[in-house]
Protein backbone atom coordinates (compact mmCIF):
# COMPACT_ATOMS: atom_id res chain seq x y z
CA UNK A 1 0.00 0.00 0.00
CA UNK A 2 1.34 3.01 -0.71
CA UNK A 3 -0.11 5.77 1.68
CA UNK A 4 2.40 8.99 0.43
CA UNK A 5 4.98 10.13 -1.44
CA UNK A 6 7.50 12.65 -1.55
CA UNK A 7 9.48 13.43 -4.80
CA UNK A 8 10.14 16.11 -7.74
CA UNK A 9 7.13 16.76 -9.80
CA UNK A 10 7.78 15.68 -13.11
CA UNK A 11 5.22 16.74 -14.86
CA UNK A 12 1.88 18.49 -13.68
CA UNK A 13 -0.98 18.21 -16.31
CA UNK A 14 -5.31 18.26 -16.60
CA UNK A 15 -5.53 16.12 -13.55
CA UNK A 16 -2.11 13.87 -13.37
CA UNK A 17 1.03 14.30 -11.80
CA UNK A 18 4.18 12.73 -12.56
CA UNK A 19 6.02 12.36 -9.62
CA UNK A 20 9.91 11.02 -9.19
CA UNK A 21 10.51 9.06 -6.37
CA UNK A 22 13.83 8.31 -6.15
CA UNK A 23 14.13 7.61 -9.98
CA UNK A 24 10.97 5.93 -10.03
CA UNK A 25 7.69 7.73 -11.51
CA UNK A 26 4.68 7.64 -10.10
CA UNK A 27 1.66 8.90 -12.14
CA UNK A 28 -1.12 10.13 -9.81
CA UNK A 29 -4.47 11.63 -10.02
CA UNK A 30 -5.33 14.55 -8.64
CA UNK A 31 -8.24 17.03 -8.71
CA UNK A 32 -7.69 20.04 -11.48
CA UNK A 33 -6.76 22.60 -8.59
CA UNK A 34 -3.91 20.31 -7.16
CA UNK A 35 -2.28 20.01 -10.40
CA UNK A 36 -2.86 24.05 -10.97
CA UNK A 37 -1.17 24.51 -7.11
CA UNK A 38 2.52 23.11 -7.97
CA UNK A 39 5.22 23.70 -11.14
CA UNK A 40 7.31 20.95 -12.58
CA UNK A 41 10.55 20.81 -10.79
CA UNK A 42 8.98 21.48 -7.54
CA UNK A 43 9.59 19.14 -4.59
CA UNK A 44 5.93 18.01 -3.02
CA UNK A 45 3.87 15.61 -0.51
CA UNK A 46 1.17 14.05 -2.06
CA UNK A 47 -0.92 11.34 0.34
CA UNK A 48 -1.59 8.54 -2.08
CA UNK A 49 -5.45 6.23 -2.09
CA UNK A 50 -3.54 3.37 -3.63
CA UNK A 51 -6.97 1.75 -6.08
CA UNK A 52 -6.27 -1.73 -7.25
CA UNK A 53 -8.90 -3.82 -9.50
CA UNK A 54 -8.56 -6.75 -11.57
CA UNK A 55 -7.37 -5.20 -14.83
CA UNK A 56 -6.13 -1.55 -13.40
CA UNK A 57 -3.64 -0.58 -10.30
CA UNK A 58 -4.09 3.70 -10.24
CA UNK A 59 -2.96 6.18 -7.43
CA UNK A 60 -5.15 9.17 -6.13
CA UNK A 61 -3.40 11.91 -4.89
CA UNK A 62 -4.47 14.46 -2.46
CA UNK A 63 -2.67 17.56 -0.81
CA UNK A 64 -4.07 17.09 2.77
CA UNK A 65 -4.96 14.40 4.86
CA UNK A 66 -8.50 16.07 5.18
CA UNK A 67 -9.18 15.55 1.70
CA UNK A 68 -8.08 11.99 1.62
CA UNK A 69 -10.21 11.01 4.35
CA UNK A 70 -13.55 12.28 2.90
CA UNK A 71 -12.15 10.69 -0.65
CA UNK A 72 -12.50 7.14 1.73
CA UNK A 73 -15.48 7.98 2.74
CA UNK A 74 -17.10 8.94 -0.56
CA UNK A 75 -15.36 5.71 -1.84
CA UNK A 76 -17.50 4.00 0.87
CA UNK A 77 -20.62 5.20 -0.52
CA UNK A 78 -22.64 2.75 -3.06
CA UNK A 79 -22.57 3.91 -6.53
CA UNK A 80 -19.44 6.22 -6.02
CA UNK A 81 -16.23 4.81 -7.48
CA UNK A 82 -12.80 6.76 -7.42
CA UNK A 83 -13.34 9.02 -10.27
CA UNK A 84 -16.80 10.13 -9.35
CA UNK A 85 -15.18 10.81 -5.60
CA UNK A 86 -12.34 12.64 -7.21
CA UNK A 87 -15.12 14.55 -9.52
CA UNK A 88 -16.71 15.89 -5.85
CA UNK A 89 -13.38 16.94 -4.32
CA UNK A 90 -13.00 18.77 -7.97
CA UNK A 91 -16.39 21.10 -7.54
CA UNK A 92 -16.01 20.95 -3.77
CA UNK A 93 -14.28 21.67 -0.85
CA UNK A 94 -14.29 19.15 2.00
CA UNK A 95 -16.26 22.15 4.20
CA UNK A 96 -18.59 22.55 1.59
CA UNK A 97 -19.21 18.84 1.59
CA UNK A 98 -19.89 18.94 5.37
CA UNK A 99 -21.97 21.52 5.03
CA UNK A 100 -23.97 20.03 2.16
CA UNK A 101 -24.30 16.80 4.32
CA UNK A 102 -25.19 18.59 7.56
CA UNK A 103 -27.61 20.77 5.57
CA UNK A 104 -29.37 17.72 3.83
CA UNK A 105 -28.67 19.58 0.72
CA UNK A 106 -27.86 16.61 -2.13
CA UNK A 107 -28.36 19.39 -4.71
CA UNK A 108 -25.30 20.15 -4.18
CA UNK A 109 -23.75 16.72 -5.16
CA UNK A 110 -26.23 16.72 -8.48
CA UNK A 111 -24.25 19.33 -9.49
CA UNK A 112 -21.02 16.97 -10.10
CA UNK A 113 -20.73 15.64 -13.65
CA UNK A 114 -21.79 11.39 -12.99
CA UNK A 115 -23.34 12.03 -9.85
CA UNK A 116 -27.63 11.33 -10.22
CA UNK A 117 -30.17 12.12 -7.85
CA UNK A 118 -30.04 8.53 -6.40
CA UNK A 119 -26.36 8.83 -6.00
CA UNK A 120 -26.74 12.32 -4.45
CA UNK A 121 -28.64 11.59 -1.50
CA UNK A 122 -26.85 8.33 -1.04
CA UNK A 123 -24.05 10.53 -0.33
CA UNK A 124 -25.99 12.67 1.95
CA UNK A 125 -27.79 9.70 3.94
CA UNK A 126 -24.10 7.64 4.29
CA UNK A 127 -21.82 10.72 5.42
CA UNK A 128 -24.49 12.22 7.72
CA UNK A 129 -22.44 12.15 11.08
CA UNK A 130 -19.17 11.19 9.83
CA UNK A 131 -17.69 14.85 8.54
CA UNK A 132 -18.12 16.82 12.05
CA UNK A 133 -14.33 15.30 13.14
CA UNK A 134 -12.61 16.30 10.52
CA UNK A 135 -10.98 19.51 10.73
CA UNK A 136 -11.12 22.25 8.40
CA UNK A 137 -8.45 21.37 5.53
CA UNK A 138 -6.40 24.40 4.26
CA UNK A 139 -6.70 26.45 1.81
CA UNK A 140 -4.70 25.59 -1.67
CA UNK A 141 -1.90 27.79 -1.94
CA UNK A 142 -2.16 30.18 -4.51
CA UNK A 143 0.78 30.61 -7.49
CA UNK A 144 1.33 34.18 -9.40
CA UNK A 145 -1.41 37.21 -8.60
CA UNK A 146 -2.41 36.88 -12.92
CA UNK A 147 -5.43 35.20 -13.91
CA UNK A 148 -4.88 32.04 -15.46
CA UNK A 149 -7.46 31.16 -17.72
CA UNK A 150 -5.56 29.33 -20.02
CA UNK A 151 -4.99 26.99 -16.82
CA UNK A 152 -8.34 26.96 -15.71
CA UNK A 153 -9.44 25.78 -19.17
CA UNK A 154 -6.35 22.73 -19.70
CA UNK A 155 -7.95 22.21 -16.00
CA UNK A 156 -11.68 21.50 -17.61
CA UNK A 157 -10.30 19.74 -20.56
CA UNK A 158 -8.66 17.22 -18.52
CA UNK A 159 -11.95 16.50 -16.72
CA UNK A 160 -13.28 15.53 -20.05
CA UNK A 161 -15.54 18.69 -20.94
CA UNK A 162 -15.34 19.80 -24.47
CA UNK A 163 -12.68 22.59 -25.34
CA UNK A 164 -15.62 24.71 -26.97
CA UNK A 165 -18.26 24.46 -23.66
CA UNK A 166 -15.09 24.55 -21.19
CA UNK A 167 -14.31 27.92 -22.98
CA UNK A 168 -17.72 29.82 -22.89
CA UNK A 169 -18.21 28.73 -19.84
CA UNK A 170 -14.66 30.22 -18.46
CA UNK A 171 -15.71 33.35 -20.63
CA UNK A 172 -18.51 33.65 -18.96
CA UNK A 173 -17.06 33.00 -15.01
CA UNK A 174 -14.38 36.09 -16.03
CA UNK A 175 -17.19 38.64 -17.31
CA UNK A 176 -18.77 37.86 -14.13
CA UNK A 177 -15.86 38.01 -11.87
CA UNK A 178 -13.54 40.50 -13.68
CA UNK A 179 -11.25 40.85 -10.46
CA UNK A 180 -11.06 37.41 -9.21
CA UNK A 181 -7.44 36.41 -9.11
CA UNK A 182 -7.31 33.48 -7.57
CA UNK A 183 -7.38 29.51 -9.93
CA UNK A 184 -9.64 27.28 -7.47
CA UNK A 185 -12.43 29.94 -7.20
CA UNK A 186 -12.46 30.01 -11.15
CA UNK A 187 -12.49 26.56 -11.79
CA UNK A 188 -15.22 25.80 -9.48
CA UNK A 189 -17.41 28.33 -10.82
CA UNK A 190 -16.91 27.01 -14.47
CA UNK A 191 -17.92 23.90 -13.40
CA UNK A 192 -21.16 25.30 -11.78
CA UNK A 193 -21.58 27.04 -14.93
CA UNK A 194 -20.79 23.57 -17.05
CA UNK A 195 -22.73 21.65 -14.92
CA UNK A 196 -23.23 17.89 -14.67
CA UNK A 197 -23.09 17.03 -18.45
CA UNK A 198 -21.57 14.15 -19.41
CA UNK A 199 -17.65 13.80 -19.55
CA UNK A 200 -15.49 12.02 -22.21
Amino acid sequence: MIASLRGTVLQALGTVLVVDVHGVGYAVTVTPEHALAVRSGEEVLVHTAMVVREDDMSLFGFQDRERLEVFDLLRGVTGVGPKSAMGVLAALSPEEIAAAVANDDDAAFRRVSGIGPKTAKLIVVSLTGKLIAIPSAAPATRRSGAVRGADVLVALVGLGYQERAAQAALDEVLADRPDERQTSVLLRAALAQLGPQAVR
